[in-house]
């Protein structure tokens, strides 16, 4: 009954580290925040629409905001409380950065 809740919850879990992969270092708080929460709406959406198709019922906006709101508290929970501190968001925002070369010198 509550299956689309408990896994957009643990989607939440891992948002922020998703968040973290599509995003720099450079990229502000602010607008990292919004990827968060339009990733948490996009889990919450598809994880009620295929509720509603499987069990034949309608879609439950209420439902789906409630949802959205959890999942993104819980990603910005875990951010500041388990990847920040461990360094696993910075790890994965350096993943795709270009590597800098070193200056050249002349001997």
């Amino acid at each position: 009954m509550y299956t689309a809740q408990i896994i957009s919850l643990l989607v939440g879990v891992v948002l922020p580290l998703i968040t973290g992969l599509v995003t720099t270092v450079n990229v502000s708080a602010g607008a990292k925040a919004v990827i968060l929460l339009v990733l948490s709406a996009v889990t919450n959406v598809l994880s009620e629409f295929l509720q509603a198709l499987n069990t034949h019922t309608a879609f439950d906006l209420g439902t789906t905001l409630l949802a959205t709101l959890a999942t993104f508290l819980v990603g910005v929970g875990m951010h500041f409380g388990i990847w920040k501190p461990t360094g696993a968001a910075v790890a994965l925002q350096q993943l795709g950065a270009p590597k800098t070369q070193p200056p050249v010198t002349s001997a």
